[in-house]
């Protein structure tokens, strides 16, 4: 029998996951379109590696095993799998088509509900991915402000200009690389260090995992003003999830542009560059960034509605609520545990992280433990709470019920310095992603 969420005496068996790898490796490098979901970041052995369907905060993998998710598609699921209203608007319009040889009216209405909704949007225009819309951004600042120096903070994609701040920059020219520098989160002082008068935009995540001190929004904001820089909020993961009007509502900050994605859609391929009408314009015969399948009407639609039920439910209330309580009550377990100094769980209701001390051991050999554990309690997890709509208070019960049990096994691991030896597969492997703590400067030229 496949296992369910609830607590099972064994791990899932993953035949068909298996089979399907094995037709993978060689055909698609590196078997994964996004390395978040591929087979490097669960226990290899024990985790399934395809997943057939989903609905509400569940799915089930090739093999029929049902797991609570926590990932939801990396992001983009906000309300739930398969959320009625929302697959009710995209059957609706695919009885009309999908992709036509003029504009639709789907492109100025949710350009509306975006304006409505958004604090610094005043102007819109639409992508297929995050980093498509922040890469536009930082392309419209440039010749907004006939400048070509960036300074960032965060993750904002992989394209040629900022996946060059990053150890996996093969194939990105040097000289595209030197244009842009880095600053640390909450670190207003390596801004100043950064930046300069040749600067043409300042682009950051509002907030990743840690808060942001008072004043440091605020000050991010009058600093790029100060050298002439464009500041751009990338809320491709905080649109729409901090509040209905992103993190710039929650936190009282506005941007001169903004990009959203993830949370938006419900996850239907969409994102958007929103932001001052006086910068905006500048994308009207000025900076070409125009896409086939910028109007393409299915994601349109399945925004539309998501936005939609946001507007007249507490969407956002929820996910933190709930968020809230997973968070708080994994650090309670920990603390009981005697394990509060090697692990532990911060950030926002809606997407928080759970961190391991390497002090206690190698962090991916502890974070593969308790993920090797929650799987045969049918909950999946990579080291995020990402929440939605359709998860419950009794997800959160069973979850909490499953840390309990994970993390005796982590408490006893932790006591005797065994790890691997209670892994049942190979453990998670190391993935690149730097949010803060760095500083680089590009060279003069």
């Amino acid at each position: 029998m496949p296992n369910i969420v609830g607590h099972n005496d064994h791990d899932p068996v993953i035949t068909e996951s298996d089979a399907l790898h094995a037709r993978a490796v060689g055909l698609q490098p590196p078997v994964t379109q996004v390395l978040a979901k591929g087979p490097t970041q669960y226990v290899n052995g024990v985790a399934p590696k395809y997943i057939a369907r989903g609905e509400g905060a569940r799915m089930w993998d090739v093999d029929g095993n049902e797991f609570l998710d926590y990932n939801m598609g990396v992001g983009p699921v906000t309300l739930g799998y398969r959320y009625p209203a929302v697959d009710d608007a995209i059957r609706r319009q695919l009885e009309s088509g999908i992709t036509f040889s003029l504009m639709h009216p789907l492109e100025v209405e949710v350009s509306e509900l975006i304006c409505d909704t958004v604090p610094s949007a005043e102007m819109v225009r639409f992508g297929k991915s995050g980093a498509e819309a922040t890469s536009a951004a930082i392309r419209l600042a440039r010749a907004y402000t006939g400048r070509e120096k960036v300074v960032c903070c965060g993750y904002h994609g992989w394209h040629d200009w900022f996946i060059g701040t990053l150890p996996p920059k093969a194939g990105v020219p040097q000289g595209v690389q030197d244009l842009v520098s880095t600053f640390a989160y909450n670190d207003l002082a390596s801004l100043e260090a950064a930046i300069d008068d040749e600067t043409a935009a300042v682009i950051l995540e509002p907030m990743t995992f840690d808060w942001p001190d008072e004043g440091f929004l605020a000050g991010v904001k009058e600093i790029a003003h100060r050298h002439g820089a464009v500041f751009v909020m990338d809320e491709i993961w905080t649109g729409y999830r901090w509040a209905l009007g992103g993190a710039q509502e929650r936190f009282g900050v506005t941007p001169d542009l903004t990009t959203v994605s993830k949370g938006m859609g419900n996850g239907v391929p969409i994102s958007a560059l929103a932001g001052k009408a006086e910068i905006m314009r500048v994308l009207d015969g000025t900076v070409f960034f125009y896409s086939t399948f910028g109007g393409e009407t299915i994601a349109l639609a399945g925004t539309k509605a998501t936005i939609e039920v946001m507007q007249a439910e507490p969407v956002q209330e929820h996910l933190e609520r709930l968020g809230n309580r997973l968070r708080d009550g994994y650090n309670a377990i920990a603390a009981d545990k005697g394990i509060g100094h090697l692990t532990g769980c911060k950030g926002h209701g809606a997407r928080s992280l759970v961190t391991f001390d390497p002090s206690g051991g190698d962090p991916l050999h502890q974070k593969s433990l308790v993920q090797q554990e929650l799987i045969r309690d049918g909950v999946l997890w990579s080291g995020f709470h990402t929440m939605s709509y359709s998860h419950t208070d009794a997800d959160v019960d069973h979850t909490l019920d499953a840390y309990d049990r994970a993390l005796t096994i982590h408490a006893q691991a932790a006591e005797d310095g065994e790890w691997l030896g209670r892994l049942r597969g190979a453990p998670v492997e190391p993935v690149f992603r730097a949010t803060t703590g760095f500083n680089t400067k590009p060279k003069e030229r």
